[in-house]
């Protein structure tokens, strides 16, 4: 049972494997910088019951995704909450350390849960 789950605690759910690769984007600076065309909500340093998608726990889940971007090709959706990225738990991550994470890798290999397809 991935959504409403309490950090810390033993998860067993069924994921669903997702890799992004980055692409390079040149910035205003003339800067290649690495673009994986989404966003995140949720840690466990956040409320989640202030969070405006209405989630019910404090996990990492995806809150956009960019038209066209390694994201999107990859088939990672709106609201998927993610578990695991390169082998690292995301359960139990505030909102900053997982963003730092994400930024820090070309390659994002994840596990995601997704409602209706790994929790109804």
């Amino acid at each position: 049972m991935a959504f409403q789950h309490e950090p810390g605690t033993a998860i067993e759910c069924l994921s669903i494997p997702i890799t992004v690769r980055k692409e390079g984007e040149t910035s205003s600076d003339s800067a290649l910088v690495m673009k994986c065309g989404f966003k995140i909500g949720g840690g466990i340093d956040q409320d989640y019951r202030k969070n405006p998608h209405g989630y019910s726990d404090n996990g990492i889940y995806v809150t956009e995704i960019y038209s066209g971007s390694p994201a999107a090709k990859s088939g990672l959706r709106v609201h998927d909450k993610i578990l695991q990225c390169n082998g690292y738990d995301f359960t139990m991550v505030t909102h900053k350390k997982a963003v730092d994470y994400i930024k820090k890798h070309n390659v994002l290999n994840m596990l995601i849960a997704r409602k209706g397809v790994t929790h109804s």
